[in-house]
């Protein structure tokens, strides 16, 4: 695995990024404990997953057009949320 740092955000966009992090997380915590036979929260919990899951990406696709980051096929990118700098992560030798 190899890693280069490609690029940085605004301390505004690490924070965007940060906050659509943690609820994917939480979300996904949630879904572990949550009972599909409570349908009406398991369909709301579904529904704010994948629309999470969807910014959360758009983001990512936003910020790689506008700064030009380097990408690779078998990579991904990885953000520190300290320092804002943005990390290409690939798994090739």
């Amino acid at each position: 695995m190899t890693k280069k740092i490609v690029g940085q955000v605004t301390p505004e966009e690490r924070n965007e990024i940060q906050q659509l992090f943690e609820r994917k997380n939480g979300l996904q915590e949630l879904a572990k404990i949550v009972d599909a036979n409570n349908t009406e929260l398991y369909e709301k919990l579904v529904k704010d997953m994948g629309e999470t899951g969807t910014k959360f990406q758009q983001w990512w696709n936003e910020k790689a057009k506008k700064y030009g980051w380097e990408s690779h096929p078998k990579g991904n990118w990885e953000i520190n949320f300290q320092t804002c700098d943005i990390t290409l992560v690939s798994n090739e030798a």
